[in-house]
Formats: C-alpha cells, structure tokens, sequence
C-alpha cells in the first residue's frame, strides 16, 4: 500500500512516514499544499494523510479539489486545532476522518487500514497465482517447497504482478508505484527488476513466467 503524507512539520511527517515503513507501507511525504495536490492528483495513493495548516494551499482545499476533481482516495486530516467547527469543515470538504495532534502512532495506522478495508482492499496474508505463494508478511516467494527471499522492490512489482495477474502492468506503473512519484527510475530499472525476478522464478522451477507485451507492460501466465 501506498501512503502519501502532506505535512510541513518536517520531524513529525518523517517520523509517520518510518512508522509505516515499519509497517511495511511506502510513503511520499511532502511539505506544502501545492505539491501536496500535485501528488494527490496522481491518483496513485491508498490513502493521504493531509494536515490542515500548511504553506500554499491549506488542507481544506486540498481535499475539495480532490473530491471535484473524482479523485476518492481515502483522506485523513490532522490539526492542532481540536474545535469541532474545524473537524466538520474538513469532513465537508471531502475528507473521510480526522485527527487532531498529539495523536497515538497506533490509531493513526489503526484508521488507515480502517478506511482502507472501506474501499475495499483486502487485506490479505499472502497472494497466489498458479503455483506460487507470496507471503504479504515475510516477503517470501514460494513455490512447493521450495521458498526464496524477495528484496524490497521485487516484493513489490511481485505483489502488483500478482494482484492484477488478468490484467497487463506497465513500466509506468510500476515506476509510479515501486519506486515513487518523483523517482528518477527508468524503464532499465524495470527491466532489471524484471529479469531478477525470471531468475527466482527459474530457482523456484516455478510453471509461472513473466511475460513482456510489447508496448504494453508485464503480465504473469502460467504454464500448462
């Protein structure tokens, strides 16, 4: 899951950021509205954590020009402001929750999965295609018994492969969403990541393959 975090307090922005690190979530963190907008009108976020007072354009707008412009990514909004004129202000301005400072690292990561589970992700233990086994928690692919660990990265593309198995991936996709909005990452990044994948496929005597469509992305098939 991809979490973007829209917060000028830089400290406090880094630390929820390596909070769901931890947890296994990949952030983009930002420190202004503008760029805060920027990237949520990506469309490529679970959910954004958007704090209210910021440099630019402030939270409340963020969220209503989200919300006009049909993006529904979950949003949860953080302020030191505890009035609940402010909290209703938010929630009509397209936000889904909210959350006022100091707040408890466990309830933030509580809420997102909450409103996650509300837009119906699923989340699961593991994912399967043909004869392979991904474990969600360990990062392990495995095929029978035999199991290879994957690296931050090949879990994730792995994870996208096998979450839209009927649908193809593309190399924009996967830069997007494995290596982030801003990255400098470039089909050769994918390709790299592509063929140490083949090879744990090939160590595994896996039935599954990772196909390239031309001009199109990756798709998994499985063998006969």
């Amino acid at each position: 899951m991809r979490v973007l975090i829209v917060e000028d307090e830089v400290r406090l922005a880094e630390a929820l950021g390596q909070i769901l690190s931890e947890k296994k979530y990949m952030t983009d963190i930002v420190n202004d509205g503008d760029d805060g907008l920027d990237y949520a009108m990506s469309d490529i976020y679970d959910a954004i954590v958007l704090d209210v007072m910021l440099p630019g354009m402030n939270g409340f707008d963020i969220a209503k020009e989200l919300r006009k412009q049909k993006i529904q990514t979950p949003i949860i909004m953080l302020t030191a402001k505890g009035d609940i004129n402010d909290r209703v202000t938010g929630l009509d301005c397209g936000a889904d929750d909210y959350m006022t400072k100091p707040f408890a690292p466990e309830e933030l990561l509580a809420r997102i999965r909450a409103l996650t589970r509300r837009q119906g992700e699923v989340l699961l233990e593991e994912a399967t295609f043909g004869d392979l086994v991904l474990d969600l928690s360990t990062c392990d692919l495995k095929c029978g018994d035999k199991a290879t660990h994957l690296n931050f990265k090949e879990f994730e593309i792995m994870k996208l492969l096998m979450t839209n198995a009927k649908t193809a991936v593309t190399k924009d996709d996967l830069i997007t969403k494995v290596w982030g909005y801003d990255s400098d990452a470039t089909d050769n990044n994918v390709e790299a990541y592509i063929s140490f994948l083949r090879k744990k496929l090939s160590f595994l005597n896996s039935k599954v393959s990772i196909n390239a469509l031309r001009k199109v992305g990756y798709r998994l098939e499985t063998a006969e």
